[in-house]
């Protein structure tokens, strides 16, 4: 088997770890095989490949797409060293507001999956970083939405001692408890 797929405190978040060949010309990897994601819990079809560029101390997130339009991702570090982090936003989900954090770099070239109805975000902790990654939906500007990166009721350990540099967006993101406001004035229903 090309994957070792190992399940992370949250259950649904699974981290993915692909066989390397090396050699002294370089490396092969496979980083996705339709058989071997869906025989072991990621049974999602992927509709949409991304590729971000980030500079040192840069921090994305934490962001979600609202429902009917959430995305399932599958993420990898081609390139420097990040932390990678998925936030359960699943209102009935006994993990609601918890998280996962795993480093995810081009050494170890480990994969994150993270199923929909979680918030996503990452930081650099190299001089620069590429993230490729998977994603089951398209990308609809009208359904993205996100959460602050430095919300207290979740708690992130970042892990970082700089100041991290954001997007104005993301300085204003709304908090959880903002969320799970919206949540109740949509029904309960997952937004």
């Amino acid at each position: 088997m090309p994957f070792e797929f190992e399940r992370q405190r949250i259950k649904d978040v699974i981290l993915v770890k692909p066989k390397v060949f090396g050699d002294n010309r370089g490396f092969f990897m496979e980083t996705y095989k339709k058989s071997e994601f869906f025989a072991n819990g990621i049974d999602v079809e992927f509709n949409q490949d991304n590729h971000s560029k980030s500079t040192a101390h840069v921090l994305r997130g934490l962001h979600y797409q609202e429902a009917p339009y959430g995305q399932a991702k599958l993420v990898r570090c081609g390139r420097g060293r990040i932390y990678d982090v998925a936030v359960d936003i699943r209102p009935k989900s006994e993990t609601f507001g918890q998280y996962v954090k795993v480093e995810l770099s081009e050494d170890n070239k480990q994969m994150l999956y993270i199923p929909e109805g979680f918030a996503h975000g990452f930081v650099v902790l190299s001089d620069k970083a590429e993230l490729l990654y998977k994603a089951s939906g398209e990308y609809n500007p009208h359904a993205d939405r996100g959460i602050l990166w430095c919300d207290k009721d979740i708690n992130i350990d970042w892990e970082i001692d700089f100041e991290p540099i954001l997007s104005e967006k993301d300085k204003t993101q709304k908090s959880l408890k903002d969320f799970c406001l919206e949540v109740r004035k949509a029904g309960g229903q997952a937004i």
